[in-house]
């Protein structure tokens, strides 16, 4: 069958288009290869998608393009905690306050690092340092690092006041209620620790380990109604058999403790 002048021009036109589309999306890719930002969102990508060893790849092509960059050194940071390559996150997190010394947030990440390396004295120095800064807007963060930083160390004392500190900035922070929770419960104050725990889980009801805290604290407060209904909600939420049995073991006290 032959082709019309017509429907041979539409066949030239068209692989023209193909051909213009390739040569665009060539040259896009040649851009975006020499684009420190792009390279910086993939890496971003990736690392909200519990990528990475993709995500470090991205943010090292990135720095490579722009060494100066202090949100990727801190990106960078993060992913390397997140494998816990700890000393590979002390350096970037430390570039990036090379790069920005007022980059309060990279404090508070070093500081967290340190503190996952158990040298508590500079974990302490890098949270102060963020809270020095008037203008951080996250100091409910170094607050409640440095309550968790004294409540290992059993310096409870300091551990609440500065727990206090973090739900005074934000209330709706249910780490900080979880943790105060805890160091009530050091203080020998049950009742307050059980509606700690209570904050926490109405925060956020699906987190095991709150609604857990709050059945133990339950638990140990006599509450045991309250107690049981909480570990019987938690048992089918949880994963490992560790934690089941546990639970369960709870649940077989109980019976006999609502029996009694």
């Amino acid at each position: 069958m032959k082709l019309t002048k017509i429907q041979v021009m539409m066949v030239i036109l068209i692989l023209l288009a193909f051909s213009t589309c390739a040569s665009t999306q060539g040259k896009m890719e040649k851009s975006r290869e020499k684009d420190p930002q792009y390279q910086y969102n993939l890496g971003l990508f990736y690392l909200n998608n519990n990528n990475l060893d993709e995500a470090i790849k991205y943010f090292n092509k990135s720095l490579s393009l722009n060494p100066r960059n202090h949100l990727v050194w801190n990106a960078l940071g993060l992913a390397q905690s997140m494998k816990a390559n700890f000393e590979a996150s002390v350096q970037a997190f430390q570039k990036a306050l090379e790069v920005n010394p007022q980059f309060t947030e990279a404090h508070n990440n070093l500081g967290t690092i340190y503190f996952e390396m158990k040298q508590y004295d500079k974990a302490e120095t890098e949270y102060r340092k963020a809270l020095l800064d008037p203008n951080y807007p996250s100091k409910e963060l170094p607050y409640y690092n440095l309550a968790r930083l004294f409540f290992v160390q059993e310096k409870i004392d300091e551990a609440y006041e500065n727990v206090q500190k973090a739900l005074q900035i934000r209330n709706r922070f249910a780490m900080a209620h979880n943790l105060r929770g805890l160091i009530l419960e050091k203080m020998d104050d049950l009742d307050e620790a059980v509606l700690s725990f209570e904050q926490a889980v109405k925060i956020v009801p699906d987190d095991t380990t709150f609604l857990f805290n709050l059945a133990r604290a339950q638990f140990n407060a006599g509450l045991y109604l309250k107690a049981k209904e909480n570990f019987e909600k938690l048992l089918p939420k949880l994963v490992t058999q560790e934690d089941r049995d546990t639970v369960k073991n709870y649940l077989e006290e109980l019976k006999k403790l609502i029996k009694d």
